[in-house]
């Protein structure tokens, strides 16, 4: 194992459990252990410049899977716009409290499709089920990527000659 092999299964195993915490950008902490690996590894123009994009730019677009997500779980569930701030504040408020990840989005959707956006209660509890089944599909995509990306990392970073254990 070597160190830019260890950096990095540090860093990932950090925005693996980040995948779950709504505030950490996990996907960017895991983005900056595979360039932070990649510089102890030794920087080489080819292939880790071409890799090093390309991991940016699945980067920016699995930023963007947790709203998509929400938006798309909202709309088809006849949610609003504002559902999925709630469910977003909902699941930031979430953080303090037990099983806070899953009932703080239904809640905070729930709250606003019925005192903001005035809805009926039959519509908004459709909306808030819809905002958080879209937030459980856009994590369940991030886990799943995030362990995907981590996994080609590591066994690209994979060399026995450079282990630190002998």
């Amino acid at each position: 194992m070597s160190l830019a092999f260890l950096v990095f299964l540090v860093v990932w195993i950090i925005g693996m459990i980040g995948t779950f915490v709504p505030a950490l950008p996990a996907t960017v902490i895991i983005f900056a252990g595979a360039v932070a690996a990649t510089f102890i590894d030794g920087f080489q123009v080819w292939p880790d410049l071409p890799f090093l994009l390309t991991f940016a730019v699945l980067t920016l677009l699995i930023s963007l899977v947790d709203n998509v997500a929400s938006a798309w779980g909202a709309r088809r569930y006849g949610g609003s716009r504002q559902a999925v701030w709630g469910a977003l504040i909902g699941g930031l408020v979430g953080l303090f409290i037990p099983f806070g990840l899953i009932v703080g989005p239904l809640a905070g959707a729930l709250v606003v499709e019925l005192f903001v956006v005035r809805k009926p209660v039959p519509a908004a509890l459709r909306a808030a089920w819809g905002t958080l089944v879209g937030l459980l599909t856009g994590l369940a995509a991030k886990l799943v990527l995030h362990l995907l990306l981590g996994v080609y990392e590591l066994w690209r970073l994979w060399d026995p000659a450079k282990s630190l254990f002998g």
